[in-house]
């Protein structure tokens, strides 16, 4: 609104409009940009990736997994590697003799771990439970990437097509001040054309800049699950906080949540190698079975006690192939740990020189607008004097108006690589 009344008010103020019309596309563009950085402080990145986490199928699931990792842990700390079996049976001739015999049996088999069994059950339950954890704090650093490249797409779409619109209105507003002066006998018809032609590559920008925060608009509610709706025009969002750039800062790539996952994951797959190996056959089962028989229907029922042990043979070649197959995962994981060290680490320092690259950017996108702003106010002033001729007045505003479109990506860009940074370090968003 501001900018709008400086333009009428200059437009009325002064002969020559013309340029001043065209002045008030780049100082606005200036305002709006100091205007979206003093509206930076609400941190809505992070009430965005709260709200889609909270949409996940991991989310949903973890406290299920957690149920399932402590009941597997509390299964490693039985007496039994498998709850004790009921066992009854009854023999009798009453289909052939029938000669009153009967036997009755009743029992219970109670499985027995075998030599360290239950000592490597309880590590490979630790380890799950472990897991169960890492895998959810991997999901969400996996979440936050996709939603921080989303975003910054989208304020990125954001800004242009707000800065698209601003110059349509601009191009609009000069070519009805053209065909004023032109009808005043001011300027030639030939200016006339140039200011239409100015409007027309405005409002295909325009359209373009829309099509574009549509696109990104939609990519973002993917990203978001439908978590939370899109306002339109909705104010630049805040930053997220630098990390320190200092190496006593810095955290290991161990402590990295992929890192974590991996390792876990690879711990896990160390402990079932561990575990095959004592499982070289089933389980073997005391069997304790108390009997009542006769032989005949005038005899009194004998009772007796059984005492039993079941020992299964090895399992031979089958277990062979499990135990193979679990160290040739433990091994597999081991040798992706060290290159998830190595590719971390370089990502890391990736992003920090992105960083510092971005911020050098925007320090030379800020000089640029503010030279482009003081030599419009030298074109301004020489055609008001009738010394700068439409063509090269059109073409310094454009310049002028470019500059300051560069300077609001180049922020937005210094933004998205902080976000990348923090990804990178493994933190989320905050």
């Amino acid at each position: 609104m501001d900018r709008r009344r400086r333009s009428f008010g200059l437009a009325h103020a002064h002969r020559g409009a013309l340029a001043l019309i065209c002045a008030v596309g780049a100082h606005g563009a200036l305002a709006q940009d100091d205007a979206a950085e003093s509206r930076m402080s609400a941190p809505a990145l992070k009430q965005a990736f709260d709200a889609a986490w909270s949409r996940q199928p991991e989310a949903v699931a973890l406290g299920l997994r957690r149920d399932a990792a402590q009941a597997q842990q509390k299964a490693a700390q039985a007496w039994t590697p498998e709850p004790p079996a009921l066992t009854v049976s009854n023999k009798t001739d009453r289909f052939n003799r029938d000669l009153g015999a009967r036997e009755l049996d009743v029992g219970v088999a109670i499985p027995l771990w075998l030599p360290g069994e239950r000592a490597r059950s309880g590590a490979l339950a630790e380890a799950e439970l472990w897991s169960v954890e890492s895998r959810a704090r991997a999901a969400q650093l996996r979440l936050a990437g996709t939603l921080r490249e989303a975003w910054w797409q989208w304020q990125r779409a954001q800004v242009d097509a707000e800065l698209a619109r601003d110059q349509r209105d601009n191009a609009s507003r000069l070519a009805g001040d053209v065909a004023r002066r032109v009808k005043a006998g001011d300027l030639a018809r030939a200016d006339q054309h140039q200011a239409d032609g100015a409007v027309a590559a405005a409002e295909s920008a325009a359209a373009r800049a829309q099509a574009s925060l549509s696109n990104a608009s939609q990519q973002l509610r993917v990203a978001l699950g439908g978590a939370i709706q899109l306002a339109s025009g909705a104010p630049t969002a805040a930053p997220e906080a630098e990390p320190p750039d200092d190496a006593a800062s810095i955290p290991d790539p161990s402590a990295h949540p992929a890192f974590q996952d991996l390792q876990d994951r690879a711990t896990i797959a160390e402990r079932a190698a561990a575990l095959g190996t004592v499982r070289a056959r089933a389980n073997p089962e005391l069997t304790l079975v108390a009997t009542r028989e006769r032989d005949f229907r005038a005899e009194r029922y004998d009772p007796s006690i059984t005492l039993g042990v079941r020992i299964p043979f090895g399992a031979g070649s089958r277990h062979d192939a499990r135990v193979a197959a679990a160290q040739a995962e433990a091994t597999e994981l081991q040798t992706q740990l060290a290159l998830e060290r190595d590719r971390i680490a370089a990502t890391q320092g990736a992003s920090r020189e992105r960083v510092a690259s971005a911020r050098a950017m925007l320090a030379a996108a800020q000089r640029r607008a503010q030279l482009a702003s003081e030599s419009r106010g030298f074109f301004e002033k020489s055609f008001r004097l009738g010394e700068t001729d439409l063509p090269t007045r059109l073409r310094i505003e454009a310049e002028a108006v470019e500059a300051q479109r560069q300077a609001a990506s180049a922020r937005i860009e210094l933004a998205a690589a902080i976000s990348q940074w923090r990804q990178a370090l493994g933190l989320l968003p905050d």
